[in-house]
């Protein structure tokens, strides 16, 4: 198969209607934290345990068509010894990889944080293709400030996504590019809109500028909302509004896919907010859907607790919420469902 034809493959199982992707690519000090709030220690055999979980969820296929992986899990088994990429992979869910190396400060830009990882992005790729992976993942992040982000900050992310996407797209590996813009601080949400356009104009010129395809990339942006710290909250039908117009002022319409991450939204939030922009949408030429790590993973992690007993319960809880947001992907979620 040419590397055209794997690109093509993989954006045609991945961006589906009524489907989004599961963020599971918890780096170990994330993860750790997560489990903490749960009392459950992080070690290595209940990470194994809690993805194994996630992974063989019952019909979790019907909803999700993709899962970001941490590096870890691509050579972890299930109970029966069978590879957990090879468990999504049955369920109809494509494997992918984290493969950013975390952010540090970027140096004469006070504020602003650029990821690390480029060094010997290719190899790593090529070992994790092997392993199953088809599609692979990197976040830059923007925090807003008073100076923050700066044009240089923005500039250099935008680059930095940009040489990540061209060498995933020369290996057959479809990138997903995330540029998060973070829902730390007390901005109102016009402040997050103009900070968003900007960054997505600098995203897609550097993607021009290193020739990546388009139509073969997925975008995992923030929605356009108010800091969490801020004094005026927004309706879900105002996120939407102001999302959909910085979409459609920056993100050419080759993009078949845009999966919104959750950036600490509460899960109820995140599916409410992906409702209204579907509802809103019309014609837009993007398919809308999430990627969710957080607002999909709380109310498993809070219903699994480490105990064995609890797994059905806790898949039960991953399968409602992939469901409930299947239903966003089309406008029809309502709170009346979170009841059942």
């Amino acid at each position: 198969m040419s590397i055209q034809s794997e690109l093509q493959a993989t954006i045609s199982d991945m961006v589906v209607e009524g489907k989004g992707i599961l963020a599971a690519d918890e780096s170990l000090p994330t993860i750790a934290k997560r489990f903490k709030a749960v009392n459950v220690e992080p070690t290595e055999e209940n990470r194994s345990a809690y993805r194994s979980l996630l992974l063989t969820t019952p019909g979790l296929g019907e909803f999700i068509s993709g899962v970001i992986l941490f590096e870890e899990t691509l050579g972890q088994k299930t109970a029966d010894g069978k590879p957990l990429p090879q468990a999504a992979a049955e369920q109809g869910i494509v494997p992918g990889i984290k493969v950013d190396k975390g952010t540090i400060p970027l140096v004469n830009a006070p504020g602003d944080l650029v990821t690390q990882g480029l060094d010997g992005l290719s190899d790593r790729l090529v070992a994790y293709k092997e392993q199953g992976a088809r599609f692979a993942k990197w976040r830059e992040v923007y925090p807003i400030a008073g100076h923050n982000p700066t044009m240089l900050g923005i500039k250099t992310n935008a680059e930095v996504l940009a040489r990540y996407a061209a060498i995933c797209q020369s290996l057959g590996i479809v990138p997903i590019v995330e540029p998060e813009v973070l829902l730390d601080g007390d901005h109102t949400i016009d402040r997050c809109f103009e900070v968003t356009e900007a960054v997505q104009h600098a995203v897609f010129h550097a993607l021009h500028r290193h020739r990546v395809e388009l139509e073969h990339i997925i975008l995992k942006p923030s929605m356009v909302l108010p800091g969490k710290d801020a004094l005026k909250k927004a309706s879900p039908e105002e996120i939407a509004e102001k999302t959909l117009a910085q979409l459609r002022r920056t993100v050419p319409a080759a993009v078949p896919g845009i999966n919104f991450l959750s950036g600490g939204q509460t899960p109820e939030e995140a599916t409410a907010n992906l409702n209204a922009i579907n509802a809103m949408a019309g014609n837009a030429p993007w398919q809308l859907s999430f990627s969710y790590a957080r607002a999909l993973q709380d109310p498993v992690l809070k219903a699994w607790q480490g105990k064995t007993e609890n797994v059905q319960a806790a898949q039960q809880a991953l399968y409602k919420r992939a469901k409930l947001n299947g239903a966003a992907r089309t406008g029809s979620y309502t709170a009346e469902m979170e009841k059942n």
